[in-house]
């Protein structure tokens, strides 16, 4: 009987590392997956964005025909944005790209009293800004989902996990610019 003992210390010693294993292998999995969901949030109100910007090319042209090169930038962002579908840090530059010429398109409109009065134009104000919200509360989500990820890929002894079972960091969706940072001026004045 205690010749037994010893083989059981050792077997539940075994038993706990294997434990440890298969649920830190299970938490790589998890945070994987978290990161993924978060990622396509992210795609979503991007999107919802993209459809929006057409509709206000389409009021500004009726007010401000003669401002077709700011238009087609807006234009030409938005098709390079929704287009993108690289790394996080590849879209982030297409994003800031196109939060940019959103900004020209906003200042342009500050000219044009009675394109600030349009209810079409201040109702597609309200719904970006609405949804420029959503894209950063995504980009909050992802980031964090991100930040667990990389926590876990890095520190001891889960790093082992990671490494044997080829478990990668995530790229943050970071804005490289402080100014592209503020959110889109919606003047509803």
């Amino acid at each position: 009987m205690n010749a037994m003992v010893p083989v059981y210390v050792i077997g539940g010693i075994v038993l706990l590392i294997l434990i440890w294993f298969v649920a830190t292998y299970n938490t790589f999995v998890r945070l994987r997956q978290h990161v993924k969901e978060s990622w396509s949030g992210i795609d979503t109100e991007l999107k919802r964005r993209y459809d929006l910007i057409p509709n206000l090319v389409e009021t500004v042209k009726g007010y401000a025909a003669h401002e077709k090169q700011t238009l087609q930038a807006v234009v030409e962002a938005r098709t390079r944005a929704a287009n993108s579908h690289g790394s996080p840090n590849e879209q982030a530059k297409d994003e800031n790209l196109f939060v940019g010429a959103l900004q020209k398109l906003f200042a342009l409109a500050e000219g044009y009293p009675d394109l600030k009065a349009s209810a079409n134009f201040l109702e597609l104000q309200r719904e970006l800004a609405n949804t420029e919200d959503r894209i950063q509360a995504a980009r909050r989500f992802y980031n964090a989902n991100v930040r667990d990820l990389n926590t876990r890929c890095g520190v001891f002894p889960s790093k082992l996990i990671a490494g044997m079972f080829h478990f990668q960091r995530a790229e943050f969706f970071e804005i490289d610019s402080a100014a592209i940072r503020e959110p889109v001026k919606v003047n509803l004045s």
